[in-house]
């Protein structure tokens, strides 16, 4: 497991010893473009449907990892360039983070004041991280002093103003090719087929994992019991959300149905002989007569505003 975060003070003086490493290689490099994908990707979706979202959190636009979490921290620090355990991952294009001048591979020092040298690493390791993001999420509810060095050494410090997004982080896993919704999480494996396809079309994938959180399916199913009927329903819905949210993020909402049938009947035959799933023809014209149905409320109402007009078929109206 990897993941991200960190902090910074305005008169902040830390011992760096500064570096400039070649760009990385291997399984580090393809991971660290695989979570750039899909935080770039999963940021323009909870940014743009944060008007819609029943909960949002203030964010920046900032993936950070934590190199203690890798088998060699050593190597993985000196490959990325960093001089410390707290590195940036990625940024959202158009974010606040990018217009301050973070970049990948920038070192996360501090933030309003908490250092990151003072956080000493954790067991299990992915626990820092975690600590830190929950950390971040409170320190960001107003504009944050975050500090942090380049590959060159040089220590920048500067106040970023948060915007809203909804509440869901985005993650990669060092392997497998699954990609499922936790709640709070959306999680695709390191070798998930649609990293491959076009930006919409992996887009729409991210789009349906979120469409779960979104919708609270993981609670509603912990509470109504996992029936593969119940299933089955969650994930219509979830097929039925991902044009909404892929309009309202300027992508082509009917990306949902060319990703559907490029992965569909290729990848989802396990899935759906269990019928936890429609047939993946099936979830074509489900979401086919959404983007109708989309088109419409857009057409009468100038927006759409899914929280309001998408017709629900689980839990609560």
């Amino acid at each position: 497991m990897r993941r991200r975060l960190a902090a910074l003070a305005g008169a902040l003086t830390l011992a760096f010893s500064p570096s400039v490493a070649a760009a990385p290689t291997g399984d580090l490099a393809l991971l660290q473009q695989r979570d750039a994908q899909l935080f770039s990707i999963g940021w323009r979706l909870a940014r743009a449907n944060a008007p819609y979202c029943r909960e949002t959190v203030p964010a920046i636009g900032m993936l950070l990892h934590d190199v203690s979490a890798y088998d060699d921290p050593a190597a993985t620090r000196a490959a990325l360039g960093l001089s410390g355990d707290i590195g940036v991952q990625a940024v959202a294009p158009d974010s606040p983070a990018e217009a301050a001048g973070l970049r990948a591979n920038a070192t996360f020092a501090a933030i309003n004041g908490a250092t990151m040298a003072d956080i000493p690493p954790s067991q299990p390791r992915w626990e820092r991280l975690a600590m830190l993001q929950d950390r971040i999420d409170a320190e960001l509810a107003v504009p944050a002093q975050i500090g942090w060095t380049g590959p060159g050494g040089t220590l920048h410090s500067e106040q970023i103003a948060p915007v809203p997004v909804c509440r869901t982080r985005f993650e990669v896993l060092s392997s497998g090719s699954r990609a499922l919704a936790e709640g709070s999480r959306v999680i695709f494996g390191r070798d998930f087929p649609g990293f491959a396809y076009v930006e919409d079309e992996f887009a729409a994938a991210v789009a349906h994992e979120l469409a779960h959180n979104l919708l609270g399916h993981r609670a509603q199913l912990d509470a109504e019991g996992r029936t593969r009927s119940r299933i089955r329903l969650t994930e219509r819905e979830a097929d039925r959300l991902m044009p909404w949210l892929l309009y309202n993020a300027g992508y082509d909402p009917r990306a949902a149905v060319r990703f559907m049938r490029r992965w569909g009947p290729r990848h989802g035959g396990g899935l759906f002989r269990k019928r936890t799933h429609d047939g993946w023809d099936e979830r074509v014209e489900f979401i086919t007569a959404e983007i109708e149905a989309m088109g419409q409320v857009i057409g009468e109402t100038g927006a759409a505003d899914w929280s309001r007009h998408f017709r629900r078929e689980t839990g609560p109206d």
